[in-house]
């Protein structure tokens, strides 16, 4: 697998700057190491015993962290700082570790924050930019949303970014963004090289649906599920209070289903799990409305969990996108809701059924302790690669370590649950679901 991959970091140029960061370079004086440009750790831990192939350079992942040596002259720098797409917990996290990282540990004085995505680069908007110091960003964590506003669309007019981008005179941009944000930070790099310009486009991984290529784990994610726990406690509460209750609630999770599963695992009250990644009948002998029959006449009360891009391939009937690219999906809560209520009215069977769609209300919540430490350890590894000159790379979580990441890796492809795979095999011993719901396998 590891052939299929080229982890190669691309830079600006030497390093010839001292950092002015105070570290060590030997193991044992009990003061905090800088990190070399030979450590790395391999993608994939599992071994097979046996001659092993030899690992070549680009199969390995370049551990992030500060540089003895930097490109950029830090009193030269002039940073730019641009949030993209839907809001996602932990933004103003990152936000704020950055400007603090570049100011108190680099004295990196000339700061601006982009406002509303890349559309704040374009002339037309005139939205102009934010000073940013660390007594303005000081309490920014403790907020939801983004302190520097966002949009989706924009990142297709790279000649104007780029264009902006020169005219601001910024040496490095960081994006904070998700998989359309990273895709546009790549082409704008891409037009960097071709007028041979000196800039480093750092990107820093936002997606809540955790649906990235190799990385670990996306900021954000651990606050959704979370507040998803505390959603899936409601329903319960509701559903086993009433005559043949049912908890309906819909997660983010446009094509990998990440949230409803770890959200059912945690909260050990969901009964049903449906996600994109599982193909399940509603209809039928084997099919998901029997199986929740079956549960309400043994149970009297069923909790569901059904992430938003379920069913898609039933339910849309053309194909349409929003301004990021993404695409505009049916609401697979609503039908849901509708055909349960249509099953059970026909077999005049009563049911009470609860609707609870909370995707707003987590997106935009301030991250939890967990997230909080993880953005402020991707934002302050943002920086120390950007001093360094390194380019077109994301900072992220593989293997337990902060890595370099090129963008093009990133975004080959999604991130999904592997329903042969271990977690989704504990999410139904969670649940005590089918391990199919489908009258005919492959149908």
């Amino acid at each position: 697998m590891a052939d299929a991959y080229d982890f190669t970091i691309e830079e600006l140029g030497k390093r010839n700057v001292k950092s002015p960061i105070s570290m060590s370079t030997v193991d044992g004086d009990l003061m905090a190491n800088y990190v070399t440009d030979n450590q790395f750790i391999r993608l994939e831990t599992s071994v097979k015993l046996g001659a092993q192939t030899p690992v070549k350079r680009s199969q390995i992942l370049e551990c992030a962290g500060p540089r003895e040596m930097l490109y950029f002259t830090p009193a030269h720098v002039h940073a730019g700082i641009v949030s993209c797409g839907g809001l996602c917990p932990g933004i103003n996290d990152v936000i704020r570790a950055i400007v603090r990282c570049l100011w108190y540990r680099y004295g990196v004085k000339r700061i601006s924050g982009i406002q509303y995505g890349y559309k704040g680069f374009l002339p037309e908007y005139q939205y102009g930019v934010k000073h940013l110091d660390p007594d303005i960003v000081d309490d920014i964590h403790k907020l939801g949303g983004t302190f520097l506003g966002s949009a989706r669309g924009g990142g297709k007019e790279v000649a104007k970014i780029v264009d902006a981008i020169e005219q601001l005179n910024l040496n490095v941009v960081f994006t904070i963004g998700g998989d359309g944000t990273q895709r546009g930070s790549l082409d704008i790099a891409e037009e960097i090289d071709r007028r041979k310009l000196k800039i480093a486009m750092v990107g820093i991984p936002k997606t809540v649906d955790n649906d990235f290529a190799l990385i670990q784990r996306s900021f954000g994610f651990d606050t959704a599920v979370d507040k998803a726990v505390d959603v899936v406690a409601a329903a319960h509460m509701e559903a086993s209070s009433a005559i043949n209750g049912i908890g309906l609630v819909k997660v983010m999770g446009r094509e990998s289903g990440f949230i409803a599963a770890h959200t059912a695992l945690a909260s050990h009250e969901v009964n049903f799990v449906l996600i994109p990644e599982v193909p399940f009948n509603l209809e039928g002998y084997n099919g998901f409305l029997r199986h929740l029959e079956d549960r309400l006449n043994r149970r009297k009360h069923a909790v569901i969990v059904v992430a938003e891009g379920a069913m898609q391939d039933q339910l849309l009937t053309e194909r349409k996108t929003d301004a990021g690219g993404n695409l505009k999906m049916a609401d697979v809560g609503t039908y849901l809701r509708d055909r349960i209520i249509h099953y059970f009215e026909e077999k005049k069977i009563e049911i009470n059924l609860k609707y609870i769609d909370p995707s707003y209300i987590i997106r935009s919540s301030p991250a939890n302790p967990a997230d909080s430490i993880y953005c402020e350890r991707l934002g302050n590894a943002a920086v120390h690669a950007a001093m360094a000159g390194k380019t077109k790379l994301i900072i992220g979580l593989v293997n337990n370590e902060f890595v370099h990441v090129p963008i093009k890796m990133v975004v080959s492809y999604r991130n999904h649950v592997e329903p042969e795979g271990n977690l989704w095999r504990d999410t139904l011993d969670a649940t005590h679901q089918p391990v199919l719901m489908v009258n005919s396998f492959g149908k």
